[in-house]
């Protein structure tokens, strides 16, 4: 059953699997419905307290209703915004996208726009593009090492997994809340980008990865503004961003892998190009 707590409180009670609780269940595993509704489900307490923090609009905070709250967690739901939900534990467990507990915590976040108008540029600017990923959790991981080598953004081109399925999230540990991630339908979106930002006087230099990349990405010179290419798990960087790229950087591996992950990759690159910066994680954008 759904019933409404005091006034004084403003809470839902959500007993059963009614038809709020299976709108918020489908967030889990079904894009177009994140679309349609226009929200997504985060999960653990640093993304959670990162959310807040940061300001992202809080459409509803789910909790136990069974259990008393934790110091973080009356604090989340004292100072975010958005609905406060109270939920049996047996429903919150398939929120919370795991088998095992029942977290204390699960929040209904808006999704943000699509707009590159959203990554911040400049001078130092770093950015990263991932090109048709199929694996969120990849995504989720370059988020994370871009945000500790100090990167504006991450976008997302071509037919792609989505950065908001819950297991980029998860992969994430908050760092997709903590920077841009902004998704296009194709290169050229980004490459209209690049020629408006070059026309202001920024001097944006695009680097392709690729195993049989023309230079060793420690030889390039990564000091200026740079948006570093990531390509497609299986299938590498698309013909367009091939070709649309100033240069293409390999990373040189031994042994009998014929090429590191994607998101390995990124990592790789994001350090090279930090390194070259001269600053750790705690450098600026």
């Amino acid at each position: 059953m759904v019933s409404s707590g005091s006034p004084a409180s403003g809470k839902l009670r959500i007993s059963r699997a009614n038809a709020r609780f299976q709108q918020w269940q489908a967030l889990l595993g079904n894009r177009s419905k994140r679309q349609r509704a226009g929200e997504f489900l985060v999960q653990g307490v640093r993304p959670i307290s990162l959310a807040v923090e940061l300001g992202w609009p809080v459409r509803a905070l789910i909790h136990d209703a069974e259990r008393p709250l934790s110091h973080w967690a009356t604090r989340m739901l004292d100072v975010a915004g958005g609905e406060r939900v109270a939920m049996a534990p047996e429903l919150l467990r398939e929120l919370g996208g795991k088998d095992e507990d029942v977290p204390e915590l699960v929040a209904v976040l808006e999704l943000p726009g699509d707009e590159l108008s959203r990554i911040t540029v400049r001078s130092s600017f770093l950015g990263m593009v991932f090109d048709r990923p199929n694996n969120p959790g990849n995504i989720g991981t370059m988020a994370r090492s871009l945000d500790a080598f100090g990167g504006a953004g991450l976008i997302v081109t071509g037919h792609a997994a989505d950065p908001y399925d819950p297991r980029s999230v998860r992969a994430s540990t908050g760092s997709l809340l903590a920077l841009p991630v902004v998704r296009t339908h194709s290169h050229r979106e980004v490459l209209a980008w690049v020629t408006e930002l070059r026309a202001g006087g920024l001097p944006l230099t695009v680097v392709g990865t690729d195993e049989n990349g023309t230079a060793d990405i420690a030889d390039l010179d990564l000091t200026g503004p740079t948006l570093l290419v990531i390509g497609n798990e299986t299938a590498g960087l698309s013909a367009g961003w091939r070709e649309s790229c100033d240069m293409m950087a390999r990373i040189p591996i031994v042994g009998s892998a014929s090429s590191l992950n994607a998101a390995n990759a990124a990592t790789v690159v994001l350090y090279e190009a930090a390194r070259q910066r001269g600053r750790g994680t705690s450098g600026p954008r």
